[in-house]
């Protein structure tokens, strides 16, 4: 998988060349102002304009911050800064730590198919700055982004499989596999029913990382996260427009995966166990159908109306598992509807909890660290949409109730832990539009949120 730039982020550069962040409208001092003038730099924010040195190089570079800098919008400052060493003039500590996170992310390129040029740009941060934290967490969006960017070919449930014993493998936490018809032995008939469809080298999994299980006298953080690594709608197959993206429909289970590999990382006085049911939901002579009645570890049992809401009945099944560990705190990402889209757009992830101290701390860590989330209501009218005349719920909601991503969060929170706190968020995972530092593609929605909102409620030691 994706490695950043070893010195992408570095304390060693006295050649540095400056970046001095520019108000909007306030006056470029010294020899630089007609320039400024001359190429109509204002100090808009994201504005960027390179200085010329006198050997027809370059010797600087002013990057407009708008009204109010934004430590953030400095992540396309990675994509749009020539190759070399660079230094951020005219921070606050605090901005400074932010605005290199930023460029750490804006440097992410997919470049498992195509040559990537030679070179990069760098950037020179103070010893105020923790390097190697702030690494960490920007590797472990690459992480996210690069699992969701590689073709579904590349990436099945063995890969996702793979990716995690490794992450296990590097912090001495415990992995567990359960594989194809194994599933129903151990009691995961949903998992099994998504994806038996699948080609036996393909077939469905629940992964479970456990990490400082033998210290009970941590709290029990369980991460889940919905991995369906292609989605064709199953028999109720999607239009080609709606399947071509369908590689990134495992983007939950990326993003578990990173993130637990930053708690290991950073060492937070937890337990952890990470739930990943990765499958395949394709269509085939076994493929589960419309009206079909299934199973559940739960024990409850749930009326098939579409099979395009296979997330959901995946996530029911590890949900419950998370459950039997009583974890104090349980996270899920999931690609789950296109309904929270509609809602909320590409860019502004959905948060359905009902424990009100959790909502409170995970939206002051989104916008600690500008990453946003959205809450929206566990509206309990709802749950009647969910009723099934012939089992005990079904997985697509009646059209009255329309909200279809409100009904997917309460289907959800019918399957989830009960001995601690729940959230859930419902990820797009993915960059519709190309812009600096953000390229089309793999998308971190979240993850930096919650590991912020871990990290204060778990500091490490010292």
């Amino acid at each position: 998988m994706s490695v950043l730039h070893p010195d992408l982020l570095t304390a060693d550069g006295a050649d540095a060349l400056p970046v001095r962040i520019v108000r909007k409208d306030a006056p470029v001092d010294g020899v630089w102002a007609a320039w400024a003038r001359a190429n109509d730099f204002v100090g808009k924010a994201g504005q960027l304009l390179l200085l010329p040195a006198s050997d027809d190089g370059v010797s600087g570079a002013l990057f407009g911050a708008g009204d109010a800098f934004d430590p953030m919008s400095a992540r396309c400052l990675a994509a749009k800064l020539p190759d070399g060493l660079w230094r951020l003039e005219g921070l606050e500590p605090d901005e400074t730590a932010r605005a290199a996170l930023a460029f750490a992310l804006g440097a992410y390129r997919f470049d498992r198919y195509k040559a990537r040029p030679a070179g990069s740009a760098r950037l020179v941060v103070d010893g105020g700055v923790d390097i190697a934290a702030t690494v960490r967490i920007a590797a472990a969006c690459a992480l996210a982004r690069e699992m969701v960017d590689t073709p579904a070919a590349d990436m099945g449930p063995l890969q996702i499989e793979t990716i995690a014993r490794e992450i296990a493998e590097a912090s001495d936490a415990t992995l567990a596999v359960t594989t194809g018809d194994d599933l129903l032995e151990e009691n995961y008939p949903a998992v099994h029913a998504v994806g038996r469809a699948a080609a036996p080298h393909r077939a469905p999994r629940v992964i479970e990382l456990g990490w400082k299980l033998d210290r009970p006298d941590l709290p029990l953080v369980a991460l889940v996260g919905k991995g369906v690594v292609f989605d064709t709608g199953g028999l109720d197959l999607k239009t080609p427009a709606g399947m071509r993206n369908m590689k990134k429909d495992m983007g939950g289970s990326a993003h578990a995966l990173a993130l637990g590999r930053l708690v290991m990382q950073a060492d937070l006085p937890v337990r952890l166990v990470v739930l990943v049911a990765a499958v395949e939901n394709a269509v085939s002579a076994d493929a589960f159908r419309p009206g079909d009645i299934l199973d559940s570890r739960k024990g409850l049992t749930i009326e098939i109306g579409n099979t395009d809401a296979e997330g959901r009945l995946i996530l029911a099944d590890i949900l419950t598992r998370a459950g039997e560990h009583a974890p104090d705190l349980t996270l899920d990402f999931a690609t789950l509807t296109g309904a929270a889209r509609i809602a909320l757009g590409p860019e502004l992830p959905p948060l359905y909890s009902d424990d009100e101290a959790l909502v409170a701390d995970l939206l002051a860590a989104a916008s600690a660290v500008g990453d946003p989330l959205w809450r929206m209501p566990l509206w309990p009218g709802y749950r009647a949409a969910l009723d099934s005349e012939i089992a005990d719920v079904r997985n697509d909601s009646a059209a009255w109730a329309q909200a279809g991503s409100i009904t997917a969060a309460l289907f959800l929170q019918k399957f989830a832990p009960t001995t601690g706190a729940w959230a859930h968020m419902d990820i797009f995972a993915w960059n519709p539009r190309a812009q600096p530092g953000r390229p089309e593609g793999g998308e971190a929605q979240g993850l930096r949120a919650c590991f912020e909102m871990l990290s204060r409620r778990f500091p490490a030691a010292g």
